[in-house]
């Protein structure tokens, strides 16, 4: 289990940039990125996620958080539109 304070933090903040609505989904739980605590009762490190991106800066957005899960190691793709 990789509970990495610092891949929590940096995805939040990260998230936090963009007025898009970023949503974590995780089997069958939904996450704001944007929030800390639901980030940190979800990550783990073995897990495929996908990630749901609306709003004016959704491309940026998408580029933006991909980049961040792979540079912590974790598995994510974009849910198609």
């Amino acid at each position: 289990m990789a509970k990495n304070n610092a891949a929590v933090v940096e995805i939040a903040q990260t998230a936090s940039r963009f007025s898009s609505s970023i949503v974590l989904q995780a089997e069958n739980k939904y996450i704001d990125v944007k929030s800390i605590l639901g980030l940190f009762t979800t990550l783990v490190s073995n897990q495929q996620y996908e990630l749901h991106v609306i709003g004016p800066d959704a491309e940026e957005a998408k580029a933006a958080m991909i980049e961040v899960f792979e540079r912590h190691g974790l598995n994510v793709v974009i849910a198609p539109e």
